[in-house]
């Protein structure tokens, strides 16, 4: 009982953490809201749950952490646009009835800008970079359901100036042994900022639920996977003006229909995924992002804007992912990673 009220106590404060964080700009630390493995850019940028979890997807729900990760060790890397590079390290530990810990890092690279005066005479260059630490903790309440959090302290280095940052992801899962279907529900980014850019301008961070499921078929080779992000706001559809001339000259826009608004409200939250596996050491995969595509795309050449796929192989004791998403006509962002179990690598026994 003195855990679980320590546990309600803590919750709590990162709510009313997040309460006052509603002040300031348009947002901080947006970097949190970017992929970190090619598994899940693969199945559209976002998932809440997977029949079959791997530990890199535990940045994202720290409730898919569980014992069968013990002493595993998840790297990746990811080359972005403009020379925007990042990456990500995770490394987990089950402690018995206690739970599951997992440590990891993310650092983001914006690379060296060149800093000129008024005059526009070259002076110097300068670097920018954001970096979470991840503390994640999961267990499992039952034979069917573990909730797991992520406690993520926060870095901001942008030219000159710093800021400190604190944020929690808070998840559940549910699955049952031998069950083919899994359901997540997961809230990221829950916090504050301790220390701002300038004195006095606390900005919000990205807070964001998501509900996802994940069916495997029983008798085919393939996983279906549906995912509800930002359910938080529900004034997510973006409608491209396109102004047409009136009988009068001007300019106008056609009403859109009541049930194309909600219907088109309901899409720009949904995220489908799939996975075919062929063979036992070999997943193909392929998302789409309704969201993406409607905000990104370019009417007079759509091409795959939106879209996403990848791959993931195990070759000996390493299991291999890679993963492409289609953002804009200028090419796609690729992502790498690799998972090993240490015990498996180095040859000793299992807990």
């Amino acid at each position: 009982m003195r855990i679980k009220g320590i546990s309600a106590q803590f919750i709590l404060l990162l709510v009313v953490c997040q309460s006052f964080a509603q002040v300031g700009g348009e947002g901080a630390y947006q970097f949190l809201n970017l992929t970190t493995t090619p598994r899940l850019a693969a199945l559209g940028g976002k998932v809440a749950t997977l029949g079959d979890p791997e530990l890199g997807l535990a940045l994202y729900n720290p409730s898919l952490l569980n014992l069968q990760m013990h002493n595993q060790i998840a790297l990746s890397y990811v080359g972005y646009y403009a020379g925007v590079k990042y990456g990500s390290a995770l490394y987990s530990r089950n402690i018995g009835k206690f739970g599951t810990i997992g440590i990891g890092i993310m650092e983001v690279s914006y690379g060296t800008f060149t800093e000129a005066n008024e005059g526009g005479a070259i002076t110097g260059s300068f670097t920018a970079s954001d970096m979470a630490i991840n503390l994640i903790y999961s267990r499992a309440i039952d034979s069917i359901f573990t909730v797991g959090i992520n406690l993520k302290p926060l870095y901001s280095h942008l030219y000159t100036y710093n800021s400190f940052g604190i944020a929690a992801d808070i998840g559940v899962n549910y699955h049952r042994p031998n069950s083919l279907f899994s359901a997540g529900l997961v809230l990221r980014n829950i916090g504050t900022m301790i220390k701002p850019y300038t004195p006095h301008t606390y900005e919000r961070l990205p807070f964001e639920a998501i509900l996802g499921i994940s069916k495997k078929l029983a008798h085919a080779p393939f996983r279906f996977v549906v995912t509800l992000h930002q359910l938080q706001n529900l004034n997510m559809y973006y409608k491209s003006p396109q102004p047409m001339n009136s009988t009068l000259g001007t300019e106008d826009n056609p009403k859109e229909s009541k049930l194309k608004g909600i219907s088109s409200e309901a899409l720009s939250h949904l995220i489908l995924g799939v996975e075919f596996t062929p063979l036992k050491s070999f997943t193909f995969r392929l998302g789409y992002n309704y969201q993406r595509r409607n905000e990104l795309k370019v009417e007079e050449k759509l091409s795959s804007v939106g879209f996403s796929w990848g791959f993931g192989v195990r070759i000996s004791k390493f299991q291999l992912s890679y993963g492409q998403s289609r953002y804009h006509l200028v090419g796609p962002s690729k992502y790498f990673s690799i998972c090993t179990d240490l015990d498996d690598l180095f040859g000793r026994d299992k807990l």
